[in-house]
């Protein structure tokens, strides 16, 4: 999905570089911005058969000859696209950032920053072990969202930062686990926090709460544990979460939880046979 929508947003990006547009300028042309025309038509070419490697090659050589020429930052971009189809990360990577620093002024930042958003953000397989490209593909896709808010790439930028934000989360919540199961409380504290301070959003953060009043119960700080236990209430008061946190302040309410639900069931079982008392087939 990402491909193809970064394919259309080029070729809208790039649609004065039609064919046709190319040919008529080769007729045209006889001096060194026929060597770029045609060092980009080859590029052009070689991505359409798959060629990606020669591709950017030749997009480069183009950008190379003339770096003067309108065509200059337009060959630059169809490098990096080239080498994102083939999922060349590293390449891509090196070829937005060299961009960056190249054309600061171009039109078309807002899709090098996407772009490079996206090569990151792609590359994150474990959130304990891919770090970097976490950290990478949010630092980009806040910078489409906050200054290029107006285009077509800002809106999905907000929805991955929701997504990073959420593997954040579960990495936070997966290390306070790990200290609240060996009773290192203050490191387990210090994680929760984090997930309740910086990823309020996100699914964990119902959870995190349960877990500081759990932890701030155990230490016997009480008031503390009962602040978390009133957030949580206020915000999700019919989360599981909620409930497991009312049952550390009442012990007995496990248990009438369970009684309740047993009696329940028994009462619904009656009603079926009494039910079954009075229909047709019997």
């Amino acid at each position: 999905m990402n491909k193809f929508f970064l394919f259309i947003a080029l070729f809208v990006i790039l649609i004065s570089c039609s064919k046709e547009e190319i040919k008529e300028s080769i007729i045209k042309e006889k001096s060194l911005d026929l060597q770029v025309l045609e060092a980009y038509q080859e590029g052009v070419e070689s991505l359409e058969t798959g060629d990606v490697l020669y591709a950017a090659k030749k997009f480069n050589e183009a950008e190379t000859l003339f770096p003067q020429s309108e065509w200059a930052p337009k060959s630059a971009l169809m490098a990096a696209y080239a080498y994102y189809t083939q999922d060349y990360y590293t390449d891509t990577i090196a070829e937005l950032e060299r961009f960056i620093r190249v054309y600061p002024l171009n039109k078309n930042l807002d899709y090098v920053y996407y772009l490079l958003g996206v090569s990151y953000y792609e590359q994150i397989v474990d959130e304990k072990k891919d770090l970097q490209s976490i950290i990478k593909a949010k630092e980009y896709f806040k910078i489409v969202s906050k200054n290029y808010q107006n285009t077509n790439y800002s809106l999905d930028a907000e929805y991955k930062i929701d997504l990073v934000n959420d593997i954040l989360a579960s990495k936070e919540m997966y290390i306070g686990r790990y200290y609240f199961d060996k009773k290192k409380w203050i490191p387990a504290i210090n994680r929760f926090r984090t997930v309740i301070d910086d990823y309020e959003t996100t699914i964990y953060a119902q959870e995190a709460l349960h877990r500081l009043v759990e932890v701030h119960y155990i230490l016997g700080l009480k008031d503390e544990a009962k602040k978390y236990a009133k957030l949580l209430g206020y915000n999700y008061q019919s989360s599981k979460w909620y409930e497991k946190s009312y049952s550390v302040f009442d012990k007995e309410y496990k248990e009438n939880v369970k009684k309740r639900d047993k009696k329940r069931s028994k009462k619904n079982k009656t009603l079926k046979k009494i039910k079954s008392l009075f229909s047709l087939d019997g």
